[in-house]
């Protein structure tokens, strides 16, 4: 995977502990990573953190460029032999099922021409609505990669499904799809 470019785009949960440990092997692998965040996701954890990791800026905003000034999302969009979202919420998945691009990471999914991976990160019963079903059989339908959620405690004091996949099977997920 050495040389190779992934967009990693972070939503607002507390799965987000979890990119920073992908990061930092994707790093290690020699991959270049470019991180979006949300602004949901820096109420989960600080750009600082993905910034040391990856020596790179991180991207926020839709409309102040710091790098690509026709856009973030286009610049970004072309420099990503991958786009993974994790964590992906509720929100962002339904955004991307309906094609609403209203921040810097939704309009760069709507750019890419590289493969999407999506790995959902939600509350079991936010998890088990039609709603949420329905948008991630879209995304499906769309051509996009859902790395399931697996079971297992939630930070909302369950058990249940809807546990963001785990650093070590994101990176397999990445190294197929870049195979």
């Amino acid at each position: 995977m050495k040389g190779r470019e992934i967009v990693l785009g972070i939503c607002g949960g507390i799965a987000a502990y979890k990119s920073a440990e992908l990061v930092s092997q994707l790093v290690k692998q020699g991959v270049g990573v470019c991180v979006v965040m949300t602004e949901s996701a820096e109420k989960f954890i600080g750009s600082t953190t993905f910034e040391a990791l990856t020596n790179r800026p991180v991207y926020r905003d839709l409309f102040s460029p710091r790098e690509h000034f026709l856009g973030e999302h286009i610049g970004l969009a072309r420099r990503a032999d991958l786009l993974l979202i994790a964590p992906a919420t509720a929100n962002v998945i339904g955004k991307l099922a309906h094609g609403i691009a209203d921040d810097l990471l939704t309009t760069l999914a709507m750019a890419a021409t590289c493969p999407v991976m999506v790995a959902p990160a939600m509350n079991v019963e936010m998890w088990n609505k039609p709603a949420v079903q329905r948008n991630i059989v879209q995304l499906e339908q769309d051509g996009l990669q859902i790395i399931p959620p697996g079971e297992g405690w939630l930070s909302c004091g369950v058990t249940g499904k809807g546990r963001m996949a785990e650093p070590a099977e994101l990176l397999k997920e990445i190294e197929k799809a870049l195979a």
